[in-house]
């Protein structure tokens, strides 16, 4: 069974196309070997989920343009060159029209495996992202709105599933930022009450002095101030859902009055004793451990217990890391689409150290994090916790006895401080100059440590 990725790999040379066959094959990839880039042509799409490896130097088409055609079919496809007869004018070449990686023969098995591995990341990353993309513009699915594979969030959206058609009560527990409120609305959105109102009541921010009158509603002349009938929350929501978040901070008085409407399903405006029937759905959420707020009684406990008919907890983010990656770039492209920006594909290391945090405020936590990284590499925002500047480097003079990679490396380099300094940090026009992606200009811009206020 294939776990490495898919390849196509180009080389005329029968031997050495099959040696590199062999290689790639026994480090676990799937490999599609042809002996010119004409009939690898036919195989590239922009779905096609692997990576390419090309000769330069190859008849009728050689690798420079067949890397050119492969850019008109997908820009964001990996393609590595790798050449025996390299020179610098065609290593620049090769880095204009946006080549992943250029090896210069003879190199080690190792160096091309390694290139390999991070095109392929690279790929998966670039097709988890359109995927994404996608499910952001699909809101019809609660795969598209509970993101994550984690066991815990594929049991979520069972019960989810399963309880959302039900008239049932729910108690949904979790941490700050572990996304109560998303769950809760998906609980609404897809339910037979879906048509009707969703009424959200933060129990932690209304003034106790008002929060009976919001809820139940009032008439006219009942209090100093009240000059006509006032409509409660739980009156407005009627067919649909009243979700009560934070709801262990409700007042100990106020929870009396709450549980007759749970139990009972009616209102009394203040100033009224006349019961109003309403047919809502309560959710309600917390933070806290009710059963044990009840026992040192901060809570009703029959208000827990009739509150407690499914209870729904919510996994922290510490406890999904597989899934920080999903989710990252699920939020980096709705700040993406919210912002107007465009979404760099951040790099192999950085997602890594995604996945070491803490993640104390969770989701939220990570939202934030997208969105920052969004503003940060789009329009060149430092960290707030970066207070260094690096100097920038100019290496006009390339050292004859590197090797061509390493003269590519500096020749790179050059060329991205030279057209910065041109164009006065000016990122669109710099792309544009150069002639490559906005999105592969950021990304190098990052692995060179050059910064746009540099160049102003």
């Amino acid at each position: 069974m294939n776990l490495a990725g898919k390849v196509i790999l180009v080389d005329d040379e029968v031997l050495v196309r099959r040696a590199y066959q062999n290689d790639l094959k026994k480090n676990g990839f799937e490999v599609k070997a042809f002996e010119s880039a004409e009939k690898a042509l036919a195989e590239i799409t922009m779905d096609w989920p692997g990576i390419i490896i090309t000769d330069v130097i190859m008849p009728k088409m050689d690798g420079l343009d067949f890397l050119k055609r492969i850019k008109e079919i997908d820009e964001d496809l990996p393609v590595i060159l790798m050449t025996g007869r390299g020179d610098i004018p065609m290593a620049v070449q090769a880095v204009r029209r946006g080549a992943f990686e250029f090896l210069e023969k003879p190199f080690p098995t190792e160096a091309l495996m390694g290139a390999v591995h991070q095109a392929i990341e690279k790929r998966k990353l670039i097709m988890e992202i359109r995927t994404l993309r996608s499910m952001i513009e699909d809101q019809s699915r609660l795969e598209t709105r509970i993101i994550g594979n984690a066991p815990s969030i594929q049991r979520l959206r069972e019960v989810v599933r399963g309880v959302a058609e039900t008239n049932s009560d729910i108690l949904i527990e979790g941490e700050t930022g572990t996304g109560k409120d998303l769950v809760a609305r998906c609980l609404h959105d897809f339910s037979a009450r879906s048509k009707h109102p969703f009424v959200a009541i933060n129990c932690g921010a209304l003034p106790e002095t008002i929060i009976e009158s919001e809820l139940f509603g009032h008439e006219a002349g009942s209090f100093t101030g009240a000059d006509r009938r006032r409509i409660g929350k739980f009156e407005f929501a009627n067919k649909g859902t009243v979700y009560l978040d934070e709801i262990e901070s409700m007042p100990l008085h106020l929870q009396v009055k709450l549980l007759r409407v749970v139990q009972e399903r009616v209102v009394e405006r203040v100033g009224s004793n006349e019961p109003v029937p309403v047919d809502v759905r309560v959710i309600a959420a917390t933070k806290d451990d009710l059963r044990l707020a009840s026992d040192e009684g901060r809570f009703r406990k029959d208000l827990y217990f009739r509150l407690n008919v499914i209870q729904i907890p919510l996994p922290p983010l510490r406890k999904r890391v597989e899934d920080i990656h999903l989710m990252f770039h699920h939020f980096a492209q709705q700040a993406g689409v919210r912002t107007q920006l465009e979404v760099t594909t951040p790099s192999i290391n950085y997602l890594e150290e995604l996945k070491s945090r803490k993640w104390d405020g969770n989701i939220r936590e990570l939202k934030n994090e997208a969105e920052r990284f969004v503003l940060e590499q789009s329009l060149d925002l430092s960290r707030l916790q970066d207070n260094q500047s690096l100097p920038l480097s100019l290496e006009h003079d390339v050292d004859q006895s590197d090797s061509l990679k390493q003269k590519l490396v500096q020749f790179e380099k050059h060329l991205l401080v030279e057209e910065l300094s041109r164009q006065n940090g000016h990122i669109s026009k710099t792309h544009l100059a150069l002639g490559i992606p906005r999105q592969t200009l950021c990304s190098k811009m990052k692995k060179f440590n050059l910064k746009r206020k540099d160049f102003l």
